[in-house]
């Protein structure tokens, strides 16, 4: 136990066979149960799992039959915590890449009450990440960590595809898990349906382990962003439905909508302004006009909208 709170560790895993044993061995003694959860690895991952598990009987291995994704594996892993009654689940992958003894730093914010959901950040404090994390994915987290401050509404956290997070019982109870992303991209979805909720996120200093000749992450930075992009539109459309209508009202749902047409409609009609320019055939003064309100009206309607929305969400 942690200051009197029972622990599970949920740890996704997906051929790391060779990876899976040093995380495995570091992680802390308060730590009371630990859940792998094996996605249909093809490697020998279940078989480390197993040796290992003689000698911790903390360990628990769950395989899936089927490939469903990491965000799947972390659900599984929520799910099992939720109904053995551990009153908080913190969450790493089997990669090695997360240091265990930074862990604590997860779980007192959450038993303090200062939060329902902490995540790591690789970048407070720890200029070293940049110098440590590879150029293509360091680009990738930028991008996504932007769109994901609009999507999800918590525009004070960064770091968004840090894996290595901690909630309570109470948050895995009340999520509708089913509906949630679970291939990669999940860390973006969570955060969406946890401000949707109204829930607290924090920000959690740490560093992170990069280990010489081992390709530990799978994610391959831009394209990872292009990937999830279209499930963050998605997620932003759902968040602002639940939340401003479903849940409550608030105007700032106009304020998205009308930005979302008119500076779309703004730009594109610019654009074929200034082919028609190019081509000779002229723009005439009202058409132009047009375009300019168009433009600046739909600029103003999403700062406003996104203000708001800032503000709701502190």
């Amino acid at each position: 136990m942690y200051r009197e709170k029972k622990i599970a560790l949920v740890i996704p895993a997906y051929n790391e066979e060779r990876l899976i044993k040093p995380t495995l061995e570091a992680v802390p003694d308060f730590v009371d149960r630990i859940f792998v959860i094996n996605d249909a690895s093809t490697d020998t991952t279940a078989e480390v799992v197993r040796a290992l598990s003689h000698h911790d009987h903390r360990i628990e291995l769950i395989t899936h039959q089927r490939k469903r994704g990491p965000g799947q594996g972390i659900i599984t892993g929520y799910r099992k915590a939720s109904d053995q009654g551990y009153d908080i689940a913190a969450v790493v992958g089997g990669d090695n890449q997360m240091p265990m003894e930074q862990m604590s730093r997860f779980l007192d914010p959450l038993i303090d009450g200062q939060a329902d959901y902490t995540k790591g950040n690789r970048f407070i404090f720890l200029p070293d990440t940049l110098e440590k994390m590879p150029k293509t994915r360091l680009l990738g987290n930028i991008i996504i960590t932007g769109l994901t401050k609009i999507s999800s509404g918590y525009y004070k956290i960064m770091d968004v595809v840090d894996g290595y997070t901690a909630t309570t019982r109470r948050v895995i109870d009340l999520i509708d898990w089913d509906k949630a992303w679970k291939g990669y991209g999940y860390p973006m979805d969570f955060l969406i349906r946890l401000n949707a909720h109204g829930l607290k996120v924090k920000d959690i200093p740490r560093s992170s382990i990069y280990l010489k000749g081992e390709r530990q992450s799978q994610i391959k930075g831009l394209r990872y962003a292009l990937r999830v992009s279209p499930m963050l539109l998605r997620g932003f459309l759902w968040r602002l439905i639940t939340k401003y209508i479903y849940r409550d009202f608030h105007p700032l749902v106009f304020f998205y909508f009308a930005g979302l047409i008119l500076f779309p409609f703004g730009l594109l009609y610019g654009l074929y302004l200034v082919y028609q320019q190019l081509a000779g055939i002229g723009v005439s003064g009202p058409r132009a006009i047009l375009c300019a309100l168009s433009l600046i009206m739909g600029l103003q309607f999403l700062l406003f909208a996104m203000l708001f929305d800032m503000q709701e969400s502190e």
